[in-house]
């Protein structure tokens, strides 16, 4: 497949800038409201029709460059024998988090088949684009599903979490170890789908400082990132308010490091030495600004990143679901536009 987005994952040059953009299928869309108003999020993302319309919804409104998959990042939970719902205004719900030894005992790692809808999500998807532009698959990272499986939902302080960590090293580890043995097929299963490239997103590991992301985490986040490039595609790693130990996160793995946008990208590759890709990093809330100061916004980033080949233009953490859709089309063309 000729893919500009394939070829910066790799640190090739490629013609123009690529981009893509997380939660580019979503409320911001009239298209995904319509099917919303009749369908829940776990009803969508369990119809690979459905699942699959909505995942080229941007690629038709937008011209992006990648497709990734409409999934949620909480699906593995069930078949591991967790109750989850989506509960209007304060999103995902788990019944039964875990608490104890025995609930983490409890926990399957051998009902991942039940995943196979998201694996139909992805042929469809490749098969309605027929090689125009590549799909992304993806997975939650450990720390992150870890995190919401004992809190029960989000979380501001993660106390639970952390109380657990610290509590019960032994404990902490073995469900970790579990998250990756579960993650790492599911990732595997979108791979041989047709997914080409996977995102590992950490969403939630900015809750930690770097000394307890190195004892806790990096091992798990490594392990699985090293299972899934055993399947032959680039993994993106990103995670959320990395700032404070994004070379830490770097070392953990990656063809590609996704950053939010509280780092100066510029300082970011080159501190890990341009060793890998980058994929960042606009502000999500600089796409309610008028159009010349969002192209500016736009322009400057990319000026940042300069010539070098291997970056992938990107938000940096989801598009809002309020976000005027003239400015999220307005960002793809100001990336196409732009001339180092």
């Amino acid at each position: 497949m000729n893919s500009r987005f394939l070829d910066a994952c790799r640190r090739r040059p490629t013609d123009v800038r690529p981009v893509w953009l997380m939660r580019q299928a979503g409320r911001y869309m009239r298209e995904y409201r319509e099917i919303r108003k009749h369908h829940s999020i776990l009803q969508i993302c369990k119809r690979p029709d459905l699942a699959g319309e909505v995942t080229l919804q941007p690629v038709e409104k937008l011209d992006v460059d990648a497709a990734i998959i409409f999934a949620d990042l909480l699906l593995p939970i069930e078949p591991m024998g967790l109750k989850l719902q989506f509960i209007e205004g304060e999103g995902p719900v788990i019944d039964n988090p875990i608490t104890n030894s025995s609930d983490v005992d409890s926990l399957s790692i051998s009902n991942t088949d039940d995943l196979g809808y998201v694996g139909e999500s992805i042929q469809l998807a490749s098969r309605a684009l027929a090689g125009r532009v590549p799909v992304i698959g993806f997975v939650g990272a450990p720390f992150t599903m870890a995190s919401y499986m004992i809190e029960g939902g989000p979380s501001r302080t993660f106390l639970k979490t952390k109380s657990m960590m610290y509590r019960d090293e032994t404990l902490w580890r073995r469900l970790m170890g579990k998250l990756v043995d579960v993650l790492g097929s599911y990732a595997l299963m979108q791979i041989a789908s047709g997914a080409r490239a996977i995102q590992v997103f950490d969403s939630w590991v900015g809750a930690l400082g770097s000394d307890d992301y190195v004892r806790y985490v990096a091992q798990y986040s490594r392990a699985l990132i090293e299972r899934i490039r055993s399947g032959g595609v680039p993994v993106i790693h990103f995670g959320t308010g990395t700032g404070g130990f994004f070379r830490e996160l770097h070392a953990a793995g990656g063809d590609v490091l996704g950053i939010d946008w509280r780092i100066n990208i510029d300082q970011a590759w080159m501190d890990i030495s341009y060793r890998s890709a980058i994929q960042g990093n606009l502000d999500p809330a600089v796409l309610f600004a008028p159009l010349p100061e969002l192209k500016q916004r736009v322009h400057e980033l990319l000026k940042r990143t300069g010539s070098r080949p291997g970056h992938i233009f990107n938000v940096g953490h989801g598009i809002m679901p309020e976000t005027p859709v003239e400015n999220v089309k307005a960002v793809v063309e100001f990336v196409r536009e732009f001339r180092p």
